[in-house]
């Protein structure tokens, strides 16, 4: 989903615009540079509104009374004008386990939160570790992604509000365990997660913890997305399931998501001391082209000290090295996303990288 393209908003009168929509007085002088009231939301856009009409040239003056309501919006009332905006869906996935995709997912939407972005989380991994790492007690949990994706009950039932300002979460509990096994025989099995997204237009990114496997939570997850992104430990054997994971991401191109992409993939558990770990960095570099998210994000105790606190990092520790950098990589991962959907050169897909 692409976003709206930005609204370049006239300037208001001087004094600014009363209760009534129109200039104080009986009668006016139309300027050249009014257009309608407006209201600033906390994501910085503009949110355009109508109420009273004037018909009229610069220049013009006008009889308050003349001021008839614009059509479709009765007197008294407003009507937003603009569409609201579809949110980033990323998949925060990779079938090998231990390379920081819940550690990824927390601290990267803890970091865009921190930026004054809308966060929502969706904990789909029966471990349930990004549920616990944002501070919710598990055993007081009442719906979960769980009810969502098996159940077929609205996302926003399940989502709840965490210690991080602007980040929601949808939290997951060990019932998730046998869900593969209870969805073979639902319709549409595949998209329950994504049927669920439908209704959810209120935030700016949707970062979805995916388990550590191929299964058919990964597969909804993958089918509700727009992007995966893609954590990836310094070490040898991660390669070798990035492979994987690229082919599967082919396959779900040609038969679930033909936009589907990656977004990013992120090096994890970095230390510049291995020359094992640069020469994995390196050979990444030189594979996926393009897709590589700086920076690396190194091995620092505080990262994971975080989620026994119950707390992303930059709110453990915020001048940690760990902290910094997912902050950084945050920042570039709006930025990318943000081009994007400007009209910028979209990531490359599977088949781009080989």
């Amino acid at each position: 989903m692409s976003r709206s393209p930005p609204f370049h908003v006239k300037q208001q009168p001087a004094g600014g615009v009363p209760a009534d929509g129109l200039p104080t007085g009986d009668a006016f002088v139309l300027p050249g540079t009014w257009g309608f009231p407006q209201e600033r939301r906390a994501n910085g856009e503009f949110d355009l509104r109508c109420r009273l009409g004037v018909v009229g040239t610069p220049g013009d003056t006008v009889d308050k009374s003349s001021a008839k309501p614009r059509r479709g919006c009765a007197a008294g009332t407003w009507r937003s004008i603009i569409p609201r905006v579809a949110p980033h869906v990323l998949a925060v996935a990779n079938q090998k386990g231990g390379v920081g995709k819940t550690t990824t997912t927390i601290n990267v939407g803890a970091a865009l939160a921190a930026m004054g972005r809308r966060v929502l989380v969706i904990d789909i991994d029966p471990q349930s570790n990004a549920t616990s790492g944002l501070g919710v007690d598990r055993s007081a949990i009442e719906l979960t992604s769980y009810d969502v994706v098996v159940s077929g009950r609205a996302l926003a039932e399940a989502r709840i509000a965490t210690v991080v300002p602007g980040l929601d979460l949808v939290p997951a509990d060990l019932s998730l365990a046998g869900a593969e096994i209870e969805m073979i025989n639902l319709a549409r099995r595949e998209r329950r997660l994504a049927y669920a997204l439908e209704a959810v237009d209120d935030v700016d990114y949707v970062l979805i913890d995916c388990p550590p496997s191929l299964g058919l939570l990964t597969v909804n997850a993958a089918s509700a997305a727009q992007a995966l992104l893609v954590p990836i430990q310094c070490e040898f054997y991660a390669l070798e399931g990035l492979g994987l994971l690229t082919h599967t991401l082919a396959l779900l191109q040609r038969e679930l998501n033909p936009t589907l992409r990656i977004a990013g993939i992120v090096m994890t558990l970095y230390d510049s001391r291995l020359a094992l770990a640069r020469q994995v960095v390196e050979e990444v570099r030189a594979r996926f082209a393009g897709m590589l998210l700086s920076p690396s994000i190194p091995r620092n105790v505080r990262l994971s000290e975080a989620p026994s606190h119950g707390l992303p990092v930059n709110l453990y520790d915020p001048s940690c090295r760990g902290a910094i950098a997912y902050a950084e990589l945050a920042a570039n991962l709006d930025r990318r996303l943000s081009g994007q959907a400007d009209g910028s050169p979209a990531v490359a897909t599977a088949g781009a990288a080989g």
